[in-house]
């Protein structure tokens, strides 16, 4: 009879830290999309795009990608500083 392998484990800290980064990745890809999506909106016949509503579509995506990439990097900094208790030693 052959054994399971064991599963996986990955420290709670390590996890989170790569969950971060994995984060700040993407977030530029998303605010792509976020940005790019007003042109698939659809536009009535004989009507023109309302620009006001693009507008406002477009300042609160930019405000929440500012928001969002600050929230990051806060986060990234705390999680990357180096823990005094180390010593400096390396794994």
């Amino acid at each position: 009879m052959t054994r399971r392998p064991e599963p996986l484990f990955l420290a709670r800290e390590t996890f989170r830290r790569r969950r971060l980064m994995d984060a700040a990745r993407v977030l530029p890809f998303a605010g792509l999309f976020l940005v790019l999506l007003p042109m698939l909106w659809p536009v009535p016949v004989g009507e023109a795009p309302n620009a006001a509503r693009e507008g406002v579509y477009l300042f609160v995506v930019w405000l929440a990608l500012v928001v969002a990439a600050w929230a990051l990097s806060r986060r990234l900094v705390a999680v990357m500083e180096p823990d005094p208790a180390d010593d400096g030693k390396e794994l």
